[in-house]
């Protein structure tokens, strides 16, 4: 019966993701602890099975034209390189229970961060470090992406989405939705194929995960132009800051 539960899972993330772009790492790694899987596992698990996931959201969302490319490449710049130096780093704790102590606290930091750029992404737009050239701003954005999201599996659905409505406040949400998406395409399989050389993947449950939300995400693609944007953001943002403060208090 765990497959069924995981199906599932996979089927009501990757609907979420498909629309709105956010909760791939923050709902699907504290689900996964809530199914009882350690903090190793469930990041590893949950960043392969982003990478996956998205892959499938980006060709929907480049059919409908919804991805910017430039963005996108410029956002890379920075995550790859600092995704690939966080695991390295994580390769050398002798072991899983120690770099499991390293990977819990930026899962709750990260999930803290987000809550806080989803609920006041408007008040975010005065900060005068937001108005640099973008080929400045965002490769270093990305530097920080990359580290937090092979450490905590988090950040790279809900905090670059925030991110680039704050610095394309015109940018359509269904084109900011799917460059995210896109962006998220490669840092999630190269953190995933890391933590996979680390011994950090269950691969039955990705199967199950992927099985519900390949055709579920695609789904969610078609109906982003319907977003109901002012009832989720804030759920979201509240849900993910309640999870965070649990994880750094554990």
């Amino acid at each position: 019966m765990d497959i069924f539960y995981y199906i599932i899972t996979g089927a009501l993330v990757g609907f979420t993701v498909g629309v709105t772009g956010v909760g791939g790492g923050s709902l699907m790694t504290p689900i996964l602890l809530g199914f009882g899987f350690p903090i190793h596992t469930a990041v590893g698990t949950d960043l392969l099975y982003a990478g996956l996931t998205k892959t499938g959201g980006m060709i929907a969302h480049n059919k409908l034209k919804n991805v910017d490319w430039r963005i996108m490449a410029l956002l890379t710049a920075g995550s790859l390189p600092a995704a690939a130096l966080a695991l390295a780093v994580l390769s050398s704790f002798e072991s899983q229970q120690q770099y499991g102590l390293v990977l819990n606290a930026a899962l709750g930091g990260m999930l803290i961060v987000t809550s806080g750029v989803i609920l006041f992404r408007n008040k975010l737009r005065q900060l005068p470090v937001l108005h640099l050239p973008a080929h400045i701003l965002l490769p270093v954005f990305g530097l920080v992406l990359g580290t937090s999201v092979a450490l905590s599996s988090v950040g790279a659905g809900a905090v670059t989405a925030a991110l680039l409505m704050v610095l394309y406040p015109s940018l359509r949400i269904t084109r900011i939705i799917g460059t995210d998406i896109a962006h998220a395409v490669p840092l999630t399989l190269l953190a995933g194929a890391g933590h996979w050389y680390l011994g950090n993947v269950d691969f039955v449950l990705l199967a199950g995960l992927l099985i519900g939300s390949l055709p579920a995400i695609t789904l969610g693609a078609r109906f982003s132009d319907h977003l109901p944007e002012k009832f989720i953001q804030p759920f979201l943002g509240v849900l993910l800051l309640t999870l965070g403060v649990k994880l750094v208090l554990s």
